[in-house]
C-alpha cells in the first residue's frame, strides 16, 4: 500500500512541467516561494488531520536541513531550467532522476551495481545527450544552461529520495517544514536577485494548483513510498514519469512531438527499465530464485 501511495506522487509530478510553463514569466525563486508556501499550507493541514504535528518537536535540525536542502535546490533549478530550455527537453532530462535512484541505490550497503545498472545508465544519459546535442530548442538562448539546470535536477531529487530511505524513522509531517523553509529561502533569493513579476489569473490558478499537487501534496506520500514501501519497485514504476509528463505537454501544445524526442523518451525510459530488471535480478538472487519480473 506505501508503494502504491508513493506512485500518486508520480501521477502527480507529471503535471509539473505543463503547469510550470503556465505561470510564465513569474521568476524562478519568486514561483518556487509562491508555490512552496501554498505546499506548506498542504503540510499543516496534513498534519492537523493526522494528529502530527508535535511531532515536529522531535526531529533533529540536520534533517531539516537535508530535507529543505533537497527541495529547495531541485525546484530553484528545475523551473530556471524551464524558463531557459525548451520545457518537455529540460524536463526529460530532469527526469533522469528514477534511473539516478537505482544507480545510487545500488551503491548502498549492502547492495550490488550490476552491469544492467550501467548500460541503463549509458541509455539513459544517450537520451539526455540526444537532446542536448540534437534536439529541438539546442541554439535557443540559455538552451544549454537550461539543459544543465536540468541535469542538476535530476542529481538534487534522487540524492534527496534515497537520503530519505535511510531516514525511515523521521515521520513525514516533517515536510511541512521542509516546504516551509524552502518557501522563505526562496522568497530571500528573489528579493535579492529577481524582479518581481505576479502571475494573471490563469498564471495565479497553476501557481496554486503546483502548491496543492506537485509541489505539495506529491512530497508527502513520495516520503510515505520512499520509506515504508518498495524503494526499488517505486523506482521502476517512477520511470512512467517522464512519459506521462512528455504526453502532456504535448497534449497542452506546449511541446512538439519531434523526431529527437521521441527517441530521447525511448531511450530515458529503456535505460532505466533496464537498471529496473537489473535490480529484480539482485531480488531474485537473493529471494531463493523467485522471479520478480
Amino acid at each position: 500500500m506505501a508503494t502504491l501511495i508513493g506512485f500518486l506522487a508520480v501521477l502527480l509530478w507529471s503535471l509539473l512541467a505543463v503547469l510550470t510553463v503556465a505561470t510564465v514569466p513569474v521568476p524562478p525563486f519568486q514561483l518556487t516561494a509562491l508555490t512552496f508556501a501554498v505546499g506548506a499550507g498542504v503540510g499543516l493541514i496534513w498534519g492537523a488531520v493526522t494528529g502530527s504535528l508535535g511531532q515536529l518537536r522531535q526531529v533533529p535540525l540536520r534533517v531539516y536541513a537535508a530535507g529543505t536542502l533537497g527541495l529547495f535546490g531541485y525546484h530553484a533549478l528545475y523551473f530556471s531550467a524551464l524558463r531557459l530550455a525548451p520545457p518537455a527537453e529540460a524536463g526529460l532530462i530532469a527526469y533522469l532522476w528514477p534511473l539516478l535512484i537505482v544507480l545510487m541505490s545500488g551503491l548502498l550497503p549492502g547492495e550490488v551495481l550490476r552491469r544492467g545498472h550501467i548500460l541503463g545508465a549509458v541509455l539513459g544519459f544517450a537520451g539526455a545527450a540526444l537532446i542536448i546535442l540534437g534536439g529541438r530548442g539546442a541554439g535557443q538562448p540559455g538552451a544549454m544552461a537550461g539543459y544543465g539546470l536540468a541535469l542538476l535536477c535530476a542529481v538534487f531529487w534522487s540524492s534527496y529520495s534515497v537520503l530519505s530511505r535511510r531516514m525511515k524513522t523521521v515521520p513525514t509531517v516533517s515536510v511541512t517544514v521542509f516546504c516551509a523553509a524552502t518557501a522563505v529561502l526562496s522568497a530571500l533569493v528573489h528579493v535579492g536577485t529577481e524582479i518581481t513579476v505576479w502571475p494573471s489569473f490563469a498564471g495565479w490558478c497553476a501557481v496554486v494548483a503546483l502548491g496543492l499537487g506537485p509541489v505539495g501534496a506529491a512530497f508527502f506520500v513520495w516520503d510515505i513510498g520512499v520509506k515504508r514501501g518498495d524503494i526499488q519497485l517505486l523506482g521502476t514504476a517512477s520511470y512512467a514519469a517522464p512519459v506521462l509528463s512528455t504526453f502532456v505537454l504535448i497534449a497542452a501544445g506546449q511541446a512538439v512531438a519531434s523526431p529527437s524526442l521521441i527517441w530521447a523518451t525511448v531511450l530515458i525510459v529503456g535505460g532505466a527499465a533496464l537498471a529496473a530488471r537489473a535490480s529484480a535480478e539482485k531480488g531474485v538472487s537473493g529471494t531463493g530464485g523467485r522471479s520478480l519480473l
